[in-house]
């Protein structure tokens, strides 16, 4: 097994398993987000995180393109400027639409990993551009995987406190 391998299954896994997720919303549960506290996310715009929070950053990593504006680079974003307050992010429109963003960010996940080569995977190293320590690209693309499953867990207790009928076994696809 190679580490491209790992990278494919991982990535499948938590595509497949939120995908299920994102099946179990219904349409008038889209603007919901927790009463208390303050800076939730409603259920869509979780969806629409949820649609680019692996499959961009993986290609980001590989190519260096980040979708910034051209001459852009995140040094010139002010720090308080890089994560938008959760009541300016976008949402999604419909579940249909939920779903055909994360299958499209899905096959730009799977394409950029085979892309990457094996032997860039540890061979590369680099900080993220936003910072943090240089690790290699392998890790990069991982914790972006990663990042899709921390959302994926979070859809997952908004459909419990939805009274949604949801465990573990949904959690991880089992």
């Amino acid at each position: 097994m190679t580490l491209t391998d790992i990278l494919r299954q991982e990535a499948e896994h938590t595509y497949g398993v939120t995908e299920n997720l994102f099946k179990l919303v219904e349409p008038d549960e889209l603007n919901w987000k927790p009463e208390t506290g303050s800076n939730w996310m409603t259920v869509g715009q979780v969806l629409m995180h949820c649609t680019n929070a692996c499959g961009s950053g993986i290609k980001g990593f590989v190519t260096g393109d980040w979708g910034l504006p051209e001459g852009m680079k995140f040094e010139d974003i002010p720090p308080d400027q890089m994560l938008l307050p959760a009541e300016e992010m976008p949402s999604v429109e419909s579940i249909d639409q939920a779903l055909e963003l994360l299958a499209e960010d899905r096959q730009v996940a799977l394409s950029y990993i085979a892309e990457a080569g094996e032997e860039s995977l540890l061979g590369k190293k680099s900080a993220a551009p936003w910072g943090g320590p240089e690790v290699t690209l392998f890790q990069h693309l991982y914790h972006m995987i990663g990042h899709l499953g921390q959302h994926k867990g979070q859809l997952f207790y908004y459909l419990k406190l939805l009274g949604k009928d949801v465990s573990t076994m949904h959690l991880w696809g089992m």
